[in-house]
């Protein structure tokens, strides 16, 4: 069986948490491979509408084992909570794994990211000050603390004293309260605790699967646009949400990883700040954003709305050598005679399908085809190939301009609608 990544295509909020909790349902392990909970995936089944951050969307499936990859940082208080508000709902957790590899998002992460965010000014990130960055930055400053030091209390509460001598000295400078170092460590021992014997050595488990020939799906979080290295960098996320870091985050051979679902919205959105250039404004965008409920599943902040981009999309297909894409939310455009699709841009007079660097990126225009609407609701269908012939031929534009097949198509939040190929 293919191994399975799940990548976001866009600035990421393209709905993976969705394709994941469906793609799950026939999944033995689901592999959380990077990033924090400074995003979240939205998913709606029997269960309700769950607002996911840390645990994988793989968690609605009791048969499949889903695991918290050594590629992300965790803060473990907002896990137990949401291992929490997950039983308290019906919702078994019994599977979850976490990886004692893993890098520990500590009080003073989240203390250090709002107070960075506050002293850059007009000059902000946009980030959700949950701490991921600077958890990133000591981990990589090799200041990090892995999640099996929680089993050593002594040595535990040592390391915090330590890197509270200096994260203080920070803080207070810049006039925040010093974070105690009793409270700190009290604080994640006894989430720690809660956590219990999930906390383990996850590559057996991995090992295991690839050599059994199980159902592997690994899920990743925001988007290429977002990604450290090929995204607008700075206003990125602190990992890489590329297939490509999916075997490192997971702990899986590269080689192993067989298919690839690169996720995109039938429009685009965004959270956070940087460039966005078919990026609408006025009465045009709060009336998609708010027929789409386009709202940040963290942070509660009005997304930002734009057309289609595929030269964002082809960016992120280069990057990720897509088997197939899922389109999300086609039912969202069914009001519009004519929709803008956005394949190239203008910059410096000239006409570009790749993407520029940045601060390029801020002084290029979107160069529109415009594709007729299909005018109608078409949240009912359960087939593509009822689609209406606008519809389809929309999705076909995507599919030659990104230069991936489309496998599946959502038009609603539900499971079942979802159209596969």
């Amino acid at each position: 069986m293919p191994v399975t990544a799940i990548v976001g295509a866009q600035w990421g909020d393209e709905g993976k948490g969705k394709i994941t909790d469906l793609l799950a349902q026939e999944a033995d392990l689901v592999i959380r491979y990077q990033g924090g909970n400074n995003a979240g995936h939205t998913v709606v089944n029997e269960f309700g509408t769950f607002k996911l951050h840390l645990v994988p969307s793989g968690i609605f499936n009791p048969n499949a084992t889903c695991v918290l990859g050594t590629g992300m940082v965790i803060d473990l208080a907002t896990l137990r909570d949401e291992i929490r508000m997950l039983e308290g709902r019906g919702v078994s957790t019994a599977n979850l794994r976490i990886s004692e590899r893993a890098h520990l998002l500590m009080p003073w992460h989240t203390a250090l990211d709002r107070l960075d965010e506050r002293e850059r000014g007009r000059r902000k990130l946009g980030t959700t000050g949950q701490g991921v960055g600077p958890a990133y930055a000591d981990k990589v400053a090799r200041h990090g603390i892995q999640l099996y030091e929680v089993r050593d209390e002594s040595g535990f509460r040592a390391r915090v004293a330590h890197e509270l001598e200096t994260k203080n000295v920070i803080l207070t400078k810049f006039g925040d309260a010093p974070l105690d170092a009793r409270t700190v460590a009290d604080g994640v021992l006894e989430a720690a605790a809660v956590l219990g014997d999930r906390i383990v050595d996850t590559l057996p488990i991995v090992e295991h699967a690839v050599a059994t020939d199980a159902r592997v799906l690994l899920e990743g979080q925001l988007g290429a646009m977002r990604d450290l290295d090929w995204g607008i960098y700075p206003y990125v996320t602190s990992s890489n949400p590329l297939a490509g870091f999916a075997s490192i985050g997971a702990g899986i051979p590269a080689r192993s990883i067989t298919r690839v679902v690169g996720v995109v919205k039938a429009y685009s959105t965004a959270v956070g700040e940087g460039p966005f250039p078919t990026e609408l404004a006025g009465e045009e965008a709060n009336a998609l954003r708010e027929r789409a409920e386009e709202y940040g599943a963290t942070t509660g902040r009005p997304r930002r709305i734009g057309w289609f981009d595929a030269v964002a999309a082809r960016h992120a297909q280069r990057l990720n050598a897509f088997t197939e894409l899922a389109v999300t939310k086609l039912d969202m455009l069914g009001s519009y005679e004519e929709i803008p699709f956005c394949t190239a841009y203008s910059l410096d007079g000239r006409l570009t399908s790749d993407m520029p660097p940045t601060k390029l990126l801020d002084r290029a225009t979107p160069h529109y085809e415009r594709l007729r609407g299909w005018c109608q609701d078409i949240g009912a269908i359960r087939e593509q190939a009822q689609l209406p012939a606008p519809a389809r031929a929309y999705l076909k534009r995507i599919e030659e301009t990104v230069g991936a097949p489309i496998g599946m198509v959502g038009v609603g939040p539900e499971r079942n609608a979802t159209l596969l190929s």
